[in-house]
């Protein structure tokens, strides 16, 4: 969703001498191992397992294909074949993300008078294009690259944000839309800005607040939305179906409350990822790493996916809670993570 679509798998760092901190636990001190669904993490493990690159991997997804859909048995597979690290030190820093549903038209109309945009032809991987005040002053006008039209420029910023959203158009027909590209620019949290400036308290940002605060000082808002010079642009999806997830950065659907966004420097994607977040709703549950994002960096870091609409969006714009993750590693390669003596 948020995530460069530009590679299937980024293999972690493989010694804490290359420095990163890696510690190799047992299952036995992961905090409420025991009381996870570990088939539901596998059946959400298995639908990306085959994007997983290196030859550690490659026979642990047909363990993975035949194993019996039983709590116990997942729970074994994954005790059996794996080991948890802890990669960096933490606390970690968990927060959510979302797939909106937003209102919208495929013409410009009155109400309907903000863009998204698909990604312009002459934009490449890994340069850097045109501002977002560039683009947002008029850049694209004309073009015929708009995929749809909102009536909030808010809500256009914060579906760049999350990546991916349903637009429901006004004979009711909704679109699927996905990350299709970004112009390169480093985002810049406008959360932090805020704090920064006095104009918001720490504890009180939040996606919620920061789209309240906005609204409120419309000029002033537009102005601090524009800090960010990062800008997403979009595709339409016209075969994912109303039940699956938005596409993550393997390709697939992701799954509420089983898929997490992280930093592929150091956390491979499609690796099955513990987290032990603690906070107002905390969670003691398996991941898998299926996608990343702009504001995802670092080694104890991840952004957990809590689902499609406005319940998930207040649950995922709550979400800023320390805690602890671990990645689970092939055996070998998890010990390949320590330092040599």
């Amino acid at each position: 969703m948020r995530a460069l679509l530009c590679a299937l798998v980024v293999s972690a760092v493989t010694a804490a001498g290359a420095g990163v901190s890696a510690q190799v636990l047992d299952f036995e001190s992961l905090d409420g191992w025991t009381d996870d669904d570990h088939a539901e993490a596998l059946a959400v493990f298995r639908q990306t397992c085959d994007r997983l690159e290196g030859p550690e991997w490659a026979p642990l997804c047909r363990f993975a294909a035949e194993a019996s859909p039983d709590p116990a048995a997942a729970r074994e597979f994954f005790e059996l074949f794996f080991k948890p690290v802890q990669i960096g030190d933490p606390p970690a820093l968990f927060t959510g993300y979302y797939e909106p549903e937003l209102e919208g038209s495929p013409v410009r109309t009155g109400r309907f008078r903000w863009p998204i945009y698909a990604r312009p032809p002459e934009l490449q991987d890994g340069t850097i294009w045109r501002t977002r005040a560039e683009i947002d002053a008029g850049l694209l006008d004309g073009r015929g690259l708009e995929i749809a039209w909102l009536d909030d420029p808010v809500e256009v910023f914060f579906l760049q944000v999350q990546g991916s959203g349903r637009i429901r158009m006004p004979d009711g027909k909704v679109i699927r839309v996905g990350y299709a590209a970004k112009n390169g620019h480093p985002y810049v949290s406008v959360g932090r800005e805020l704090v920064k400036r006095g104009l918001m308290r720490l504890e009180d940002a939040s996606a919620q607040s920061i789209r309240d605060w906005v609204r409120r000082n419309p000029g002033q808002g537009q102005a601090m939305l524009g800090l960010n010079p990062s800008y997403v642009f979009f595709r339409k999806i016209p075969t994912l179906a109303a039940d699956k997830g938005p596409i993550g950065a393997m390709g697939r659907s992701i799954t509420p409350l089983r898929t997490v966004a992280v930093d592929p420097v150091y956390t491979p994607l499609g690796a099955p990822v513990w987290v032990e977040k603690d906070g107002r709703l905390p969670l003691r549950r398996l991941f898998v790493a299926q996608d990343t994002g702009g504001a995802i960096k670092g080694m104890q870091r991840a952004d957990i996916y809590y689902g499609t609409g406005s319940r998930a969006g207040d649950l995922a714009g709550d979400v800023k809670d320390g805690g602890r993750m671990m990645v689970l590693l092939p055996i070998e390669r998890a010990f390949a993570m320590l330092p040599e003596n």
